[in-house]
């Protein structure tokens, strides 16, 4: 047995931790002993342990309060937990399936049935340290989940989404449309102890007000017209994983004060029941709005910001690290080939060229939906410039970075099509248009980067529709 694998033996009862300790170091483990919770903590400062066994009953802080504060400070190594004959099974069992508890023993137990699943429980966190590990090689050479980058902006926040995966604190992402704040949330999920729970997504600007309590907490049948059958909602689906609220600052204001009971009481209640649901979600905010304005203006409720506001993650817009373009687009590239059953091999320099010279108002989301179409258009051997929209590179609008990831317009000409003597009606509508192709006909998005209402986008095309050919 490798002498690396420490074990914490925590145990009040000093006969048995004599025994316990006598036998781990006889097996070839390195042991310390703690005689309760809170001792376990104070030896763990000096003694990283890569298994912990311990009793349930202890003064001071018990085996379940031990799991809760290693999860809190986001060290939790592979924990078997002590529970006296004919004691609280059910409540050693929860401690497994809620609070990720290894297994469980129940005293007197078989010293050979324990000494194989010590060396089990010593294997996983071998496994866990090794996958930590390459996981650190991974983000080092520039990937991290479904992210790409290696200019000092990104890997500082590969480096923040490490530090707080493994925790169970709320997190707050802001950055500019496209910045991919849905992939870091994701990617935090993947990397926290919950990985193999569900990550659910939802987007809080695109639900109307009627309908986003029910996506939230879920309705019973016959709760409100149209409810014809029970419902769980997404607090209930994200159930021992994690919830991710998009655009969060476009929540109404009311549900933002539900939103915040459910964060504090981890219960909910489905539209329409009479009793609550208990749920164990990890939330995970996101905004493209300003915090600060949002707060301001009174769009975002302080008392549910703070809440959210444990750790905070900005992306970087893409116009700042433009040095991830050829990493990022390779990356991409295999995952558009793979999705539209395609075989090209690379990016010509002239294209990566092109790319370098672009602004991206639209982030990451603009560059994959460029390639996309470049990868369709090819969909063999090398990208080349002839595989680009004609007029790429064109920036019609981009976002200035506000250092709280706002956007504001930024105006470039076109020396074609805006010559002196044009209206600025003509000029409005060319601007419009164009921006419109830019984006492939995302009206919501081409509202954002014009700065106007989706409706007043709406308006301003029936209008050119409308209007007779000179």
């Amino acid at each position: 047995m490798p002498m690396d694998r420490n074990i914490l033996i925590v145990e009040d009862n000093e006969d048995q931790r004599a025994v316990l300790a006598a036998l781990t170091l006889e097996w070839g483990y390195k042991v310390e002993i703690a005689v309760d919770g809170q001792d376990a903590l104070d030896k763990l400062a000096s003694f990283p342990a890569h298994v912990i066994v311990t009793d349930l009953a202890m003064p001071r802080l018990d085996g379940a309060g031990l799991l809760r504060r290693l999860a809190e400070q986001g060290n939790k190594p592979p924990t078997i937990v002590m529970t006296a004959y004919g004691g609280d099974i059910s409540k050693a069992v929860s401690m497994v399936h809620d609070l990720g508890a290894f297994w469980f023993l129940e005293k007197p137990f078989d010293f050979d049935a324990f000494r194989v699943l010590l060396a089990r429980a010593a294997d996983h966190s071998s496994l866990a340290r090794e996958k930590e590990c390459l996981q650190r090689r991974l983000a080092h050479s520039g990937v991290l989940g479904e992210m790409a980058g290696r200019s000092a902006a990104i890997q500082r926040v590969f480096a923040l989404i490490q530090q707080v995966a493994p925790t169970k604190a709320s997190v707050l992402i802001t950055g500019e449309s496209g910045t991919g704040k849905e992939m870091a949330a994701s990617t935090i999920h993947k990397l926290s102890p919950r990985a193999d729970g569900p990550f659910v997504a939802i987007n809080c600007a695109a639900l109307p007000e009627t309908l986003m309590e029910s996506e939230l907490f879920g309705h019973e049948k016959g709760s409100f017209t149209g409810a014809t059958e029970r419902r769980a909602g997404c607090f209930e689906l994200a159930q021992g994983g994690t919830l991710l609220l998009d655009e969060i600052a476009e929540m109404q204001l009311a549900t933002q004060a539900k939103l915040l009971r459910v964060l504090e009481d981890g219960k909910v209640r489905r539209l329409g029941a009479r009793t609550e649901v208990h749920v164990d979600v990890r939330v995970i905010a996101a905004t493209n709005k300003p915090t600060d304005a949002a707060l301001d203006k009174g769009e975002l409720r302080r008392d549910l910001y703070y809440r959210l506001n444990v750790f905070r993650i900005h992306l970087p817009p893409l116009r700042e690290r433009k040095e991830d373009i050829p990493l990022i687009a390779e990356n991409l590239l295999q995952e558009l080939n793979k999705k539209h059953s395609r075989r090209v091999a690379d990016i010509s320099p002239a294209v990566l060229e092109r790319l370098a010279q672009y602004d991206w108002p639209g982030n990451v989301r603009e560059l994959r939906n460029i390639l996309e179409r470049a990868v369709i258009l090819a969909g063999e051997g090398t990208l080349t410039p002839a595989h680009l929209p004609v007029d790429f590179g064109i920036n019609p609008a981009a976002p200035v970075d506000g250092g709280n990831g706002s956007e504001k317009l930024r105006r470039h000409s076109d020396p074609i099509a805006l010559q002196m003597g044009i209206t600025m009606a003509e000029a409005e509508k060319y601007l419009i248009l164009k921006t419109l192709e830019h984006t492939n006909n995302n009206k919501t998005r081409a509202a954002d980067l014009l700065g106007i209402s989706l409706k007043t986008l709406h308006n301003k095309l029936k209008g050119y529709a409308s209007r007779p050919r000179a």
